[in-house]
């Protein structure tokens, strides 16, 4: 009996440190906030899409509903996507940029492939510094 709980800890204890390894992956984090804010813009929450913005984005947009407005505009595919599946990502610098590649087929059956460029601040975080839309599917490389 003894011998099953040991076992049973050190399962438990090898999960928790896999999911904390997951946790700092540059890659993963990028692809989690990305997931986050194209949730925000499909429940038009603002605020939310906003807050994953880096800093120098939201000094060209210092309002959230303008930039917002700005997505909604140039980024509809972003803003409401039929469907998306992240395509690959490069991490430079130990993972202080990420470019990440996002395959989208918009509401209309087109489709278009996304480039988000994330950075590492100081703090830690990731944030969206910049994304290109390009129509069509075809990787060219990032």
């Amino acid at each position: 009996m003894r011998a099953f709980f040991a076992v049973l800890v050190l399962c438990v204890a090898s999960l928790v440190s896999i999911a904390a390894v997951r946790a700092e992956d540059p890659i993963e984090a990028t692809r989690t906030m990305i997931e986050e804010q194209i949730r925000a813009f499909l429940r038009d929450d603002a605020e939310a899409a906003y807050s994953y913005a880096a800093p120098g984005l939201k000094q060209l947009y210092p309002d959230k509903n303008v930039f917002f407005a700005m997505v909604k505009k140039s980024y509809e595919p972003v803003y409401h996507p039929g469907n998306y599946a992240f395509g690959r990502s490069r991490s430079i610098d130990d993972g202080a940029v990420i470019y990440q590649e996002v395959l989208i087929t918009g509401r209309d059956g087109k489709d278009w492939t996304a480039v988000y460029q994330v950075s590492r601040q100081p703090n830690g975080d990731y944030k969206i510094n910049a994304v290109q839309i390009v129509p069509s599917t075809d990787s060219e490389g990032i």
